[in-house]
């Protein structure tokens, strides 16, 4: 039962999940603002950005800061608190501006909980995954605190929601391929590089 349970939240924090998720809450911020979907997008691939390259100088150029057991930021973490955060803190705040805080709260619990995950089945030490919860947090504030500078009701939250639930659906499950990419290639990168 309790692989079961690990599995589920694991499942949670998969790329094949959340990055369809982040879609929707940009085609939703489009509909409120062009360039907060812009900014949603950069954040969002900047954080992969780092999650990326973290993997790769570990996983083919063998770097890593053994004192506090750091090799990698945890992808699954910084995914689910990005994008849990935003969606949630969206659609609360489409009950109004007070309500986003509570939203964006609960996203992060529930990234707290798909990390706990992934330490418990030993894919991340709580270094990576407090650096990837943190990282997470970082882009979902910076994007939130645009979204509700100015007092706004976010508009369509039952179509949102409803489409991040349709997504949801359709792509839990999944796994996204990227860990086995970075295995495969980032040690050739490393070493055209001149890094291993």
């Amino acid at each position: 039962m309790e692989t079961k349970i690990l599995w589920i939240f694991s499942n949670l924090g998969d790329a094949a999940l959340l990055l369809p998720l982040a879609l929707v809450c940009a085609l939703w911020l489009r509909s409120v603002d062009m360039r907060l979907a812009i900014r949603w997008a950069v954040l969002l691939t900047a954080g992969m950005g780092l999650v990326g390259l973290s993997k790769i100088l570990y996983a083919g150029c063998g770097l890593e800061v053994p004192a506090i057991e750091f090799r990698m930021i945890s992808g699954h973490t910084m995914l689910a608190a990005s994008i849990y955060t935003v969606a949630a803190g969206l659609l609360a705040g489409g009950l109004g501006r007070a309500w986003y805080l509570l939203g964006a709260a609960a996203g992060l619990v529930l990234a707290a909980l798909i990390g706990a995950s992934r330490i418990l089945q030993d894919a991340h030490t709580p270094a990576e995954v407090v650096a990837g919860w943190l990282l997470g947090g970082l882009i979902a504030f910076l994007l939130l605190r645009h979204v509700f500078a100015v007092p706004r009701k976010m508009p369509r939250a039952l179509v949102a929601g409803l489409g991040l639930l349709a997504v949801s659906s359709i792509a839990y499950g999944h796994h996204a391929p990227f860990q086995r990419m970075i295995e495969h290639y980032s040690w050739w990168l490393c070493r055209g590089l001149g890094l291993s």
